[in-house]
């Protein structure tokens, strides 16, 4: 099949009638033009970032040595398919991460990309708690593009991808001390569990936010339909 570029409204469009399953796998590919590989990838990168996770990124992304290097680790956890690991971890393409699998488990050497790294990227300084929380929701906000977030704020790639991971994991919370863990229930005061709350709600607005902004897509899918 020829290899075509595909709007996020389209996508959507074949999330639906995947999980409406009244086309089957072939019947979709054919309709559309595109591989069942594709159709997966999809469904994982909507699965792990919701509508926004379907935009095609207009640069090209940089990865760290220590990012290629945490993404392989946990596809061998076999606890990931390989659609899951590209989804969740924002990796431009299949071909890609399968490049980085065969150097690692060949026991090559995984080395950071050197496309566009500068020594703003390459050196890290000290933060506070409310930079690295800015910088961590930047970074999401710009769908995960670690390299364009180091330079704007004159931080390390390494930096900005570790207070996301943290982030992700365990809200602002989890980038309140350097190790990143959230206190145990006993040690928490009533100030932290009613931040710890807010934040819960913040993270579940965004979430209903989301949901809403893709079913009107779909309901403007629909309403163009023949």
């Amino acid at each position: 099949m020829s290899k075509k570029r595909f709007s996020s409204d389209v996508k959507l469009l074949v999330i639906q009638y995947l999980e409406e399953g009244r086309h089957t796998l072939e019947e979709i590919c054919t309709m559309f033009s595109v591989s069942v590989n594709t159709l997966y990838e999809w469904r994982a990168r909507y699965k792990y970032g919701g509508a926004e996770a379907l935009i095609r990124p207009n640069k090209n992304k940089v990865y760290s040595e220590e990012f290629k290097r945490s993404s392989v680790d946990d596809y061998l956890t076999n606890n990931y398919s390989m659609f899951d690991i590209l989804a969740k971890y924002g990796i431009s393409s299949l071909s890609v991460f399968k490049k980085w699998l065969k150097f690692y488990t060949s026991h090559s050497e995984l080395k950071d990309s050197d496309k566009g790294m500068n020594q703003t990227m390459t050196k890290g300084r000290k933060t506070t708690i409310e930079e690295r929380i800015e910088i961590a929701k930047a970074c999401l906000a710009n769908e995960k593009n670690y390299q364009e977030t180091a330079a704007k704020y004159e931080v390390s790639y390494q930096q900005v991808y570790q207070w996301v991971r943290k982030f992700e994991d365990g809200g602002e919370e989890a980038l309140q001390d350097r190790r990143g863990r959230i206190k145990p229930i006993e040690e928490r005061t009533p100030e932290d569990e009613l931040r710890l709350k807010i934040q819960q709600i913040e993270r579940e607005n965004e979430r209903l936010r989301a949901e809403n902004l893709l079913l009107k897509k779909l309901e403007e899918i629909e309403r163009r339909r023949p």
